[in-house]
């Protein structure tokens, strides 16, 4: 079976029709209340940036190890640059995942609160390529604040309560290739099962299949999402400031049929991540006495450091 995950339209938010504004806000609060996860159409990463974006991480990811490598630097915790395959595991798991990945942090020149970020790792061989990340960049965010306004209505929050959180936030675009499979794989994982640590991860299409997410019964269930729709999940942040309301989903990805073991899996997901300053305390309209508070209090700084150590990424 195959799960079509719930399917909301960006511009029924964006236009200046009250009700459909509305019902956009509470199909989306809905869809992260019951699975997590939502396909968002008409969301404003274009087809031809979509395209320029892949065409990079392919041309990248083909170059040889030793050029890669040059762009993997000691101590930054895999937060810029290149991180060389079968380094990062998932929470709980030894066995790395059968992957490598390229990042590219916060593009913004502003900075706030005193707030300074690690400069993006500028790749020399490919003309387009820090300037095709910039825009998409860009777009990520943009979508991706549209998107918090309207979970922020369904908290029954000021619409604009992430903006200062998430302008010149600690996002983190990622780029993912999961080679060919040259051998009998140990298990039937590509990436094992996880959550996300982020607020929301905006993901345009990957290049095959292999995405499932794991079900409120249990089963594992294959994602599928239609052509120019984007996947938003809700990450570990977002669920600890709605104390387990809006549900961060555990999901996978999974090895090809034998038949497909030839090629590669190309994924790019946008991590929305606030300041590292902001608060997670958990929100006071999200505890009563059906619903203690569930977590202790943390800023989405210290979080966010205790799981890169938990999956590998720093010591």
């Amino acid at each position: 079976m195959i799960m079509a995950i719930p399917s909301v339209d960006l511009a029924d938010f964006l236009s200046n029709d009250e009700k459909r504004k509305a019902a956009f806000v509470e199909q989306l609060g809905a869809a992260y209340e019951e699975t997590g996860f939502v396909a968002v159409s008409n969301h404003g990463i274009t087809d031809e940036l979509t395209d320029a974006l892949y065409k990079n991480v392919q041309q990248f990811f083909s170059l040889p190890l030793e050029q890669k490598r040059k762009y993997e630097i000691p101590g930054m915790a895999g937060q810029r640059g290149y991180t060389s395959f079968g380094t990062e595991h998932a929470k709980g798991s030894e066995a790395p995942d059968l992957k490598e990945f390229f990042q590219y942090g916060q593009v913004s020149d502003t900075t706030a609160d005193g707030i300074t970020y690690a400069p993006n790792v500028l790749v020399e061989q490919l003309e387009t390529f820090n300037s095709t990340f910039d825009r998409a960049f860009a777009a990520f965010e943009h979508s991706g604040t549209n998107l918090l306004r309207a979970i922020a209505l369904y908290l029954h929050l000021d619409e604009n309560y992430f903006d200062p959180f998430i302008q010149n936030g600690n996002s983190i675009l990622r780029a993912i290739h999961y080679p060919p499979i040259t051998q009998e794989p140990a298990s039937a994982i590509r990436a094992e099962q996880h959550e996300d640590i982020n607020l929301i991860t905006l993901l345009i299409g990957a290049s095959a299949d292999g995405l499932e997410i794991l079900s409120k019964n249990g089963e594992w269930v294959p994602v599928t999402s239609l052509p120019g729709q984007i996947v938003v999940n809700v990450g570990d942040m977002l669920q600890r400031l709605t104390n387990n309301k809006l549900r961060s989903t555990t999901h996978r990805v999974v090895n090809p049929d034998r038949s497909l073991w030839h090629t590669s899996r190309f994924s790019i997901p946008f991590f929305l991540h606030p300041k590292a300053t902001m608060s997670l305390r958990c929100l006071d309209g999200c505890i009563d006495e059906q619903h203690p508070k569930m977590y202790i209090d943390a800023t989405a700084g210290e979080y966010l450091d205790e799981r890169l150590r938990e999956i590998g990424l720093k010591k």
